[in-house]
């Protein structure tokens, strides 16, 4: 059986993945990847701690998680689409979008 402490560890890996992406880098479609890690690090720990408090709570919200991030990416790529046809760049320090 693996012990509570190493799903904790790799999920807070995960996450700092996750954030140092969306810090670092400049790209939509890199931002929006890391975001879907930074989730998936919520949702290992919630699976997690439900498996070791022996309760469904934490896989119920897990669904929802990955049903809400799943929406996420879709209206994250649309956007994603329309920006690059616009400006035909996906960087995000070269996009204004005050001015059009």
């Amino acid at each position: 059986m693996v012990a509570l402490s190493s799903f904790v560890i790799l999920s807070t890996t995960v996450f700092v993945i996750g954030l140092i992406g969306v810090m670092i880098r400049r790209n939509f479609l890199i931002i929006l990847y890391s975001i879907e890690l930074m989730l998936n690090a919520a949702n290992i720990n919630l699976v997690a701690f439900a498996r070791y408090t022996h309760t469904l709570t934490g896989q119920v919200v897990t669904l929802f998680v990955i049903t809400i991030a799943a929406g996420e990416a879709a209206v994250g790529l649309a956007i994603i689409i329309v920006l690059f046809r616009r400006r035909s760049s996906t960087n995000v320090d070269q996009l204004n979008l005050m001015r059009w």
